[in-house]
């Protein structure tokens, strides 16, 4: 740092003596209204004594022109160097007379520049309540001019920001070679009217006859024409527009707009929030009402009101009460009042052959020689054979997850149409993969529910697939009797059924000839990429009746009837069933059976029909 040489201090106090001469024969003090001044005052090793007289002469004179006093300008002044003194708060003194004794008996600290730590004093004790300042609140001007003689030695530039987003107007006056880098990283703006570098006295004068002037300025927002919308603030010589709480000053820097606290997203509400200004409230949506929270909604019961006039039940919903019917029962046009229907003219009812209405249920039948399948509505299923049934289901990663669900859901159907038993049909179900493994062998379990619910339980492998390793196990394992298998001396049919979607990785051609070879009917499902040649040879003959094939596993339900004519012996000719001539006696008779039996069947709904027409027609004149 560079100090003020002697000769230009001397021609400093010459030129100082026009200016004092201007302050004392300027008649009363500037009226400045209420502010609130500090002085920060550079007091480093580099500011040699003698220049240091002359900045105390400097501010000694520039309190003469201010008007001072408790309810007007409030004068503190702090030095610094490495570290910050206090020479008089704001509230120490109301008579120029007592500041000025205080200048004249500071004492340099003539150590190092920390400009940044004196201008974190002046912020945080400076201007505090407790040093004297006035309460934000009361909008009076904080001003702060810092006098220095060269480069900080910490940062200023965030620190001076901080005081200036607090309101602090800062005046930065650099003597001789300061740096005006730092100078103009202090100031606020605009930069031309806060930041002076003192190269000659002229300037010094210019300075402080500028700072006078803009002290004394005239009250622009007492003349009415600031154009502020709301409020308007005087500074030193100029003002600033300000809004009323829950306004924000638009970018003309005059007019206010209504803060949208909504759109900040703290609000809380649950459904809507609606802006107003400074404020918000919380707004439900129809059919809710808003809580004592005044936030959260809650669905209003009009149910409860007790007016719905509901023959039987009374549905809440958004837009109101609306009346709903028990099982069995249609709602009448008046959206009131509820009639018992014969369920069995849905279309919903699911009987494959026969739907009987008992008031308000139904019941499936079958033609006779037929029964009713555990679902309660499907007929013809495996009855009269004895059959064992391995299942081998691929589960390569081709397959995927969500497909192989749709996979375990097919096998569960096609177990729906046999006769599960320890005598009548037993099922066994084999994994394969990069490996085989026996998920349940033939012996395991005695009903279809056990055999559906195994099924549901098996886990997806996800790897290769090796179909011909899994055929070989089929036949050297899962027919054996140790797995379940009744003895060959039975004569019960042994049925291998292979479902895969692709190309096998290994052979197949010799254990595929090798199950038939031991006896057993296999059956080949193939879906998506699956070879047609590979379920061929996997396949007994007639491939026709043994080969059931499906683009997709979504579509693949249309294979059960196939299936079931091909695996239920009394049903299919694949397991022995002995063709007959449609015109043989027994062909005409069970022919002559059927359509009677189809032609009751049609009768009583005609029947159903015509009594539920009369029924209209009778509410309808009752109605008229």
């Amino acid at each position: 740092m560079r100090g003020i040489s002697c000769s230009l201090l001397s021609m400093l106090l010459l030129l100082l003596q026009p200016w004092e001469s201007q302050l004392q024969s300027a008649g009363p003090k500037c009226r400045t209204g209420p502010l609130d001044l500090v002085f920060v005052i550079d007091s480093s090793r580099s500011v040699r004594p003698f220049e240091f007289e002359t900045v105390r002469q400097f501010l000694v004179r520039l309190l003469r022109g201010l008007d001072v006093g408790p309810d007007a300008t409030r004068v503190g002044v702090i030095q610094y160097s490495s570290q910050v003194q206090s020479v008089f708060p704001l509230g120490a003194f109301s008579r120029r007379e007592d500041m000025e004794r205080a200048i004249r008996a500071l004492v340099p600290l003539a150590q190092g520049t920390m400009t940044g730590l004196a201008i974190q004093y002046a912020m945080n004790v400076a201007f505090s309540v407790a040093e004297g300042a006035r309460p934000p609140e009361l909008r009076v001007p904080r001003v702060a001019v810092i006098v220095t003689d060269g480069r900080p030695q910490d940062r200023v530039a965030d620190v001076a920001a901080q005081a200036r987003a607090r309101g602090i107007e800062i005046y930065a006056v650099g003597v001789q070679r300061a740096d005006v880098g730092s100078l103009r990283a202090m100031a606020s703006p605009p930069l031309e009217e806060h930041v002076f570098l003192v190269e000659s006295f002229d300037l010094i004068q210019q300075f402080g006859l500028q700072f006078q002037s803009r002290l004394c300025g005239k009250n622009l927002c007492a003349e009415g024409r600031h154009g502020c919308q709301h409020q308007c603030i005087s500074t030193l010589g100029t003002f600033h527009c300000a809004c009323n709480p829950g306004y924000q000053l638009a970018t003309d820097s005059k007019s206010c707009l209504v803060i949208d606290l909504c759109a900040e997203g703290t609000h809380g509400c649950e459904h809507h929030c609606i802006n107003t200004p400074g404020s918000y409230f919380c707004q439900c949506r129809a059919g809710f009402a808003l809580q004592q929270d005044q936030r959260s909604c809650r669905a209003i019961d009009h149910c409860s009101f007790g007016n719905h006039s509901c023959h039987h039940e009374c549905i809440n919903t958004f837009a109101g009460p609306r009346c709903h019917c028990r099982e069995g029962y249609d709602l009448l046009s008046d959206g009131r009042s509820c009639q018992a229907r014969d369920l069995c003219n849905g279309v919903d009812h699911g009987c494959e052959f026969q739907c009987v209405s008992e008031g308000l249920s139904y019941r499936c039948l079958c033609p006779d020689g037929q029964q009713l399948q555990a679902d309660g509505k499907s007929c013809n299923r495996c009855r009269e054979g004895h059959v064992d049934l391995v299942v081998l289901v691929d589960g390569s990663k081709s397959v995927r997850p969500q497909n192989f669900e749709l996979v375990k859901r097919f096998v569960n159907q096609i177990v729906d149409f046999l006769d599960v038993s320890p005598e009548g049909t037993r099922v066994g179900l084999v994994q394969f993969s990069s490996r085989v493994r026996t998920e349940f062998p033939l012996g395991r379990y005695g009903s279809a529910a056990e055999v559906k619910q195994a099924v549901l339980a098996v886990e997806y492998m996800e790897r290769g697939t090796m179909t011909g390793l899994a055929l070989r196990h089929m036949v050297e394992h899962s027919f054996s009797e140790a797995q379940g298998a009744r003895p060959r001396a039975l004569h019960v049919p042994r049925v291998g059924l292979v479902f895969t979607d692709g190309r096998s990785q290994d052979d197949i051609s010799v254990w595929a000839a090798r199950a038939k070879e031991e006896g057993i009917v296999m059956y080949a499902v193939g879906v998506g990429k699956a070879v047609e040649e590979e379920l061929r040879l996997i396949a007994s003959e007639p491939a026709e009746l043994h080969v059931s094939y499906s683009p997709d596993f979504s579509t693949m339900t249309h294979l059960l009837e196939n299936l079931r004519g091909s695996i239920c012996p009394e049903e299919g000719i694949g397991a022995g069933t002995e063709l007959r001539s449609p015109c043989d006696c027994e062909s005409l008779v069970d022919f002559q059976g059927r359509t009677l039996g189809a032609l009751e069947s049609l009768t009583q709904k005609l029947a159903q029909l015509t009594t539920r027409m009369e029924e209209l027609e009778k509410q309808l004149v009752v109605q008229k």
